[in-house]
């Protein structure tokens, strides 16, 4: 996921605003995705809230959840509306986010308020973070509503600068020969060459320059609160890129897997999943398939030659084998 990160802004360390609590398991993965330069930015990170509070004249109003890499504090506003303070590292995957927020204007994603670029806080429209999609029993329903959240958000043409899936993509490949001979299973082998085949094939295409949200997944997706008749839910947490929208199914593909194993057809199930989503975003089967493939071999560089790991994904396995049983 992450590797590095680079601050342009970094506050001293000081006392938590009141009612700032730093969760541990945010300060165990930043040092994880970060390392050191993830532990000076836990350390800096009280100093980073009280002056975001201070400038944005926000009082703390809840308890503050987090991610992966971001702490997101309830807040309300000098004029007494509510709002999301949300502080992360600034690195090449978070740095477009706030751009991206800024040209969908609230349109299948949080709006943004404000926006500190040197720090890279943002100031957010508070969504219900007690109402993910996650908690929408049927995932076939909320696999429809990732969909359109998609077609909307894949609409809009990326910004100048942004950084390019073509040149991702490029890059990824010459990682594939060390991560092949790190994985024990030669199928798992074959398979991942077979990704990386796809991937070369790709990149002989015609570039598609749309906005991609890039990890929109169930748990990426939150109610409006109050809720809204015509957005009921909306999009949180863009890793932007400019590319093409077939990259963008993956991960509604192996969240929530235990629902695909639950058909007893994991292939069926896959299929299906795949298929809505193909028909909703009006994309062409193969070109689709083929950068979802790329997304599986992008996900196992990370795991296996970056994490340690000696095996696939066991979801990302079933999902490339379904996808290449099958010609489209």
């Amino acid at each position: 996921m992450h590797e590095s990160s680079r601050h342009s802004r970094t506050l001293p360390a000081s006392p938590a605003p009141a009612g700032l609590v730093i969760p541990g398991a945010l300060s165990a993965s930043s040092s994880k995705y970060f390392g050191a330069a993830g532990r000076r930015w836990i350390a800096a990170l009280p100093g980073l809230a009280a002056d975001c509070l201070d400038r944005w004249q926000l009082r703390i109003d809840g308890v503050p959840s987090f991610g992966a890499v971001a702490l997101v504090v309830p807040v309300t506003r000098a004029d007494g509306t509510v709002a999301a303070l949300k502080l992360q590292p600034v690195d090449e995957q978070t740095g477009g986010e706030a751009g991206a927020l800024r040209l969908w204007a609230g349109l299948g994603a949080v709006r943004l308020l404000e926006h500190d670029a040197g720090s890279g806080s943002m100031l957010l429209d508070r969504l219900d973070a007690q109402r993910p999609l996650a908690t929408v029993e049927d995932d076939l329903a909320a696999l429809e509503v990732i969909a359109g959240l998609l077609a909307r958000l894949n609409a809009v043409p990326a910004p100048p600068g942004l950084r390019r899936l073509g040149d991702i993509a490029a890059a990824m490949l010459d990682e594939v020969p060390p991560t092949l001979r790190l994985l024990s299973n030669p199928d798992e082998r074959r398979l991942l060459n077979t990704c990386a085949a796809q991937v070369r094939e790709l990149l002989g295409d015609p570039v598609d320059n749309r906005l991609l949200h890039w990890d929109l997944h169930y748990s990426n997706v939150l109610a409006t609160d109050p809720f809204d008749d015509v957005q009921p839910w909306l999009a949180i947490d863009p890793k932007p890129l400019a590319g093409d929208p077939g990259f963008e199914l993956l991960p509604a593909l192996w969240n929530r897997w235990g629902d695909v194993v639950a058909t007893n057809d994991v292939t069926r199930g896959v299929l299906r999943r795949f298929d809505l989503m193909i028909d909703i975003l009006d994309l062409d089967w193969q070109r689709a398939r083929a950068w979802t493939l790329a997304r599986v071999l992008q996900n196992a560089l990370w795991d296996v030659g970056r994490f340690g790991e000696t095996t696939l994904a066991p979801s990302h396995r079933w999902i490339a084998e379904s996808l290449l049983r099958r010609r489209g």
